[in-house]
């Protein structure tokens, strides 16, 4: 799977694109539950990473799961989880040990996350494969038309839709914007005929240059904010990320409601 290099924090696999600022004083949903938020550690925290990355930008101090320990969101970037004071922080996933075994708890969090906000992206702002027949189930996928493994994935979209899965692109230029892919995916959203020119892309051949207003700014933050790193990036309707190409025997059963 292709990964996006984080200029901002090289150490990490660039991750989520932060829910917005909470004031020290707000309350922080943690596991469900409301729970206060430290305005003496989030200071810390702020001030800690400030004096020693002050091109980091951090955008929520939360409580996490773990008692104690602080999950900081940097803005288009990782999220890191830090000790009260800032002086120590850890890079990676936490789990919890559940009745239901090992279960990644940000994967928990953002999995509803993503339910909600991929069903509010109007149809216009996405390229959509659609069945012939009835619609059995749809897949969100963030792409990037240089991709190889986009490219390959797409080969698979005919066995989707034969089996009515809606296939819903959304655009995620691994680069970022302004880049000659970024360019080539404008003109696709902005083609006259847009699977036409998707297929083109997706196929390696080139398409005229074309320019309007799109929604791939939008898409390219919205698949930072629900986890996003490479791509492919399919989720499903339930809000599940299943990271990097898959067959279509493989999506089918995922996919469909």
């Amino acid at each position: 799977m292709h990964k996006i290099l984080s200029r901002s924090l090289p150490l990490f696999a660039a991750s989520l694109m932060v829910l917005g600022a909470l004031s020290a004083n707000a309350y922080a949903s943690t596991a469900g539950k409301a729970t206060f938020v430290d305005a003496a550690a989030e200071q810390a925290i702020r001030d800690a990473f400030q004096r020693s990355r002050p091109d980091l930008q951090i955008d929520v101090v939360a409580p996490s799961e773990m008692p104690g320990v602080y999950r900081v969101e940097m803005k288009n970037g990782p999220t890191v989880y830090s000790s009260a004071s800032g002086q120590y922080f850890i890079a990676g996933d936490l789990y919890e040990l559940s009745a239901n075994g090992i279960e990644n708890v940000a994967e928990k969090r953002l999995q509803p996350m993503r339910k909600e906000l991929l069903a509010q992206v109007a149809r216009e702002d996405m390229i959509i494969f659609s069945p012939k027949g009835e619609t059995k189930g749809a897949l969100y996928v963030f792409t990037d038309v240089d991709c190889g493994f986009c490219q390959k994935l797409h080969r698979e979209v005919p066995a989707l839709n034969a089996q009515g899965i809606e296939v819903r692109y959304l655009a995620y230029p691994r680069q970022g914007v302004g880049t000659p892919t970024f360019n080539k995916m404008v003109s696709a959203w902005c083609a006259d005929d847009r699977l036409a020119a998707m297929d083109a892309l997706k196929a390696r051949q080139s398409l005229p240059a074309k320019q309007c207003e799109t929604p791939i700014i939008q898409q390219f933050e919205l698949g930072q904010r629900l986890g996003v790193t490479g791509t492919p990036a399919i989720i499903t309707e339930t809000g599940m990320l299943i990271p990097g190409y898959r067959p279509a025997d493989q999506l089918i059963p995922l996919a469909s409601r």
